[in-house]
């Protein structure tokens, strides 16, 4: 399959644009033929130029663009509005010009009697894949105004939930540039306006302060190195976490590490009871539940977890009794599963951890300053200590000189 750029021309005269896949030419044809469109031109495409194309088209659609959206849609459904109706209402008033043509091409394949879930399917690099289950299950059972309204406050959850996790972590990254950015003006400008004057005065240079020397004549020669650093250490730290057993060790001690692991572990639970809530909700049976949620938690140790977790389902044990298997799940997700299968109010359950674990991140991202601030002071501390340290005992031992003489 080879992939295409074509132009064509709607029933209602209006132009668009786009991509689709095909054997060749013909077949391209063919198909848009068959939706409708009158075809006004197609050619190959490299799929690399494609590919970056999409990328920042999709990257311009913000999370915030499709909850909004959803949770439009789902009220003017709701007040019995038609949904072609709503959807041109909804395209009218979008300022995000990506986000505004995809809406409009959804809106002229629905025009053209194809099912709304399948206009979404048509776009999924935009909408993720439980916003298509969710809209199909809603448009078979009737009531696609509440799966469009359970699908905006999914996405809601997430918003939150990065949302938290970005708090959590501005102070520390303030507090680290700053900290860099002090010790390099030390050593840089500070330092080498001093050490002249010590050295002047015929004093043996301690082993301390031939280090900070040492140290300062670095920083002023290769200064540079401070900048290329980040450039160096990201791709590195990405190319390793290519390799599986390097990242399965690098999640482990992201989850095991202090203050660490309040952010990622929260984080991880949160993510987990959060899919497993909505893709409940989206009828899907358990096997496939948990090959979605596995892929989408973004840590082998989790990842691992949830497969292990997932065979002694399918083996026939309950969830609650796979969960307890494995140590990544604290006793409160155990007790609340067990609950909801008890009950048979899984998703309810789910829905209460989802929302304690997101309520624990913000806590956590409230408080995060005055955890790290005692560690901060001390490594700031520290740092200046050993700089005074090795300012201080040539000029201690000056002074001792003079005292003797």
């Amino acid at each position: 399959m080879e992939l295409y750029a074509y132009k064509a021309v709607d029933s209602y005269g209006a132009e668009i644009k786009g991509f689709t896949q095909g054997r060749d030419i013909s077949d391209i044809y063919n198909e848009l033929s068959a939706k409708g469109f009158h075809v006004l031109s197609v050619k190959k495409e490299h799929q690399l130029l494609v590919g970056v194309v999409r990328f920042f088209e999709t990257w311009r659609v913000k999370r915030t663009d499709i909850i909004e959206f959803s949770s439009n849609l789902s009220m003017m459904l709701k007040a019995g509005v038609p949904i072609l109706t709503g959807l041109e209402d909804i395209s009218s008033t979008l300022d995000n010009k990506v986000f505004k043509n995809v809406v409009e091409n959804i809106t002229r394949e629905v025009q053209m009697g194809m099912r709304f879930s399948d206009a979404l399917a048509m776009h999924q690099q935009y909408f993720p894949e439980i916003f298509v289950r969710l809209a199909t299950i809603g448009e078979e059972s009737g009531q696609l105004d509440n799966s469009l309204r359970e699908i905006a406050d999914h996405l809601q959850r997430m918003e939150d939930l990065v949302a938290s996790i970005k708090r959590a972590l501005m102070y520390p990254t303030f507090a680290v540039v700053t900290t860099m950015g002090a010790l390099i003006f030390w050593l840089a400008f500070v330092l080498p306006k001093m050490v002249p004057v010590i050295k002047d005065m015929g004093v043996k240079l301690p082993p301390l302060t031939l280090f900070l020397v040492a140290a300062s004549d670095f920083t002023q020669k290769y200064w540079f190195t401070a900048v290329l650093i980040p450039f160096i250490l990201l791709p590195t730290i990405k190319i390793l976490g290519r390799i599986e057993r390097v990242k399965y060790y690098y999640d482990y001690a992201k989850i095991k590490i202090p203050i660490v692991k309040l952010i990622i572990h929260n984080k991880l639970l949160a993510i987990f009871t959060e899919q497993f809530r909505i893709l409940i909700m989206a009828g899907l049976p358990m096997d496939r539940i948990f090959d979605i949620v596995s892929g989408v938690i973004s840590n082998k140790v989790f990842e691992k977890a949830i497969l292990e977790t997932k065979e002694r389902v399918m083996s026939g044990e309950s969830i609650s009794s796979s969960l307890k298997a494995q140590p990544v799940f604290p006793p409160l997700v155990i007790r609340m599963v067990d609950i909801g299968e008890t009950s048979g109010s899984l998703d309810n359950q789910f829905g209460f951890l989802a929302e304690h674990y997101l309520k624990k991140l913000d806590d956590i991202s409230d408080k995060l300053g005055k955890i790290l601030e005692p560690v901060i002071m001390v490594v700031l501390g520290g740092l200046f200590a050993v700089i005074i340290m090795g300012l201080m005992l040539p000029i201690y031992e000056l002074v001792s000189k003079f005292g003797k003489g």
